[in-house]
């Protein structure tokens, strides 16, 4: 049986991140990385680029062999996990072999989650979660008219802005009321939408998908207001939920996903979980939370590489907050932060809100701090606003500064803490 000192179940941002921490700290131990896929490792991000043919499938990988055998990793393909034994420390992959480890880390990512609609579970349809997804969407787009996409999401929205301009007609159906929901507020939302009708794309919110049938190739949705919507090619793209079944009897815990500490460790001592995967606190609160963003990933993959490796500077995971960037039709937004729907009795809000511009742009306050942005065509720099909220950056009289002039006050004020 194959042993290793640490072994990383799972070769996206937070296993790459772990596994490039825990050799800082520790140069020598052997590192094995198993990952499901057939490839070498690539961003999840990447993939709507792939669909567009922006990126080119065989260019889009973060590592490759020589950059595993340079840091001494042990990195194995087509190793789909399908359980863990903690106490035995051992895991099991697809293909019956097992694997030996002092220390583990799951970071095994997610799945679509399919919604409960009638018949979906009988046709055949497209996600978007791998690099053989966007493979397969990208062939079938060659041979479709019309495209249906089912989920208005950061993913959805992409991925029917892709298929417009592949030439398709296309419909948009959100079970919510606006598109991009927990990202932007309605006003925000309003604007995307709009434009992608301008783009010819149909979008219908407030709409649940009650059944789905496909007959020769063409599929029907029967909607809960009593219409219809049928077309060639049908994406669904209703969120993900963690991939945990693997963990069945192994007494590890899990809620919504696996449940961490601050150090991103389990419920049993060895093992340890980072990424899309792992249920961690909350920010703005003790609860724990999802937070499925590429920074939350590549920040508990490196919190959980340095604790695993003994690291004694390292610092505990400060809670998951929404950090996201969004290009869409030549335009630009981005929402950190506390960014969906608020009571503004207890935030300060300010905004700037030009419709006709094609411009939005909010900040959001909770006494002297900042805690929530947005915007659509703005100048602002998101990684420094990220900065200031995670940081707590007490403002006090910069705060209107901030609002007067976010831009140069935002970067005053990082330059400072930076010293």
């Amino acid at each position: 049986m194959p042993q290793s000192k640490y072994l990383i179940v799972g070769s996206s941002h937070a296993g790459l991140s772990a596994l490039e921490t825990i050799r800082l700290s520790d140069p020598e131990g052997g590192i094995t990385l198993l990952s499901e896929e057939s490839t070498f490792p690539y961003s999840p991000t990447i993939l709507p680029y792939v669909v567009s043919g922006k990126a080119k499938p065989e260019r889009v990988f973060l590592r490759d062999e020589e950059t595993f055998k340079q840091l001494g990793v042990t990195f194995k393909m087509n190793s789909r996990v399908v359980e863990v034994d903690p106490k035995k420390h051992i895991v099991r992959v697809e293909t019956g072999q097992t694997w030996e480890y002092e220390k583990l880390l799951l970071a095994t990512g997610g799945t679509p989650n399919r919604p409960n609609i009638e018949g979906l579970e009988t046709v055949s349809y497209h996600t978007l979660r791998s690099l053989h997804d966007a493979n397969r969407l990208r062939a079938s787009i060659k041979k479709a008219r019309e495209g249906i996409v089912l989920g208005a999401g950061l993913i959805g929205m992409h991925v029917a802005e892709n298929l417009a301009k592949s030439g398709l007609k296309i419909t948009v159906i959100e079970a919510r009321e606006q598109v991009l929901p927990g990202y932007f507020d309605v006003k925000a939302a309003d604007m995307i939408a709009k434009l992608f009708s301008q783009e010819g794309i149909q979008i219908l919110t407030g709409e649940k998908v009650e059944r789905v049938t496909e007959r020769v190739g063409r599929y029907e949705l029967y909607l809960s207001s009593g219409g219809t919507v049928s077309g060639d090619l049908l994406f669904v793209s209703t969120g993900t939920k963690p991939r945990i079944e693997y963990l069945n009897g192994s007494a590890i815990a899990v809620q919504d996903g696996i449940l961490v500490s601050d150090q991103m460790r389990t419920s049993l001592e060895g093992v340890w979980a980072a990424g899309d995967v792992a249920q961690a606190r909350w920010f703005f609160g003790n609860s724990k939370r999802l937070n499925p963003t590429l920074t939350n990933a590549v920040e508990q993959g490196r919190i959980a590489g340095g604790d695993m490796a003994g690291d004694p500077a390292l610092k505990p995971y400060p809670g998951g907050m929404v950090a996201n960037t969004y290009r869409f039709f030549d335009n630009s937004a981005f929402a950190i932060g506390l960014c969906g729907p608020l009571t503004e009795d207890d935030f300060e809000v300010n905004q700037i809100f030009l419709p006709s511009s094609f411009f939005y742009q909010k900040l959001v306050f909770k006494d002297d701090y900042l805690v929530g942005a947005f915007g659509i065509n703005t100048d602002l720099d998101p990684g420094i606003l990220y900065q200031l909220i995670r940081r707590r950056v007490s403002l006090g009289k910069e705060k209107s500064r901030l609002s007067a002039n976010p831009l140069e006050t935002a970067r005053i004020l990082m330059t400072q803490i930076w010293r």
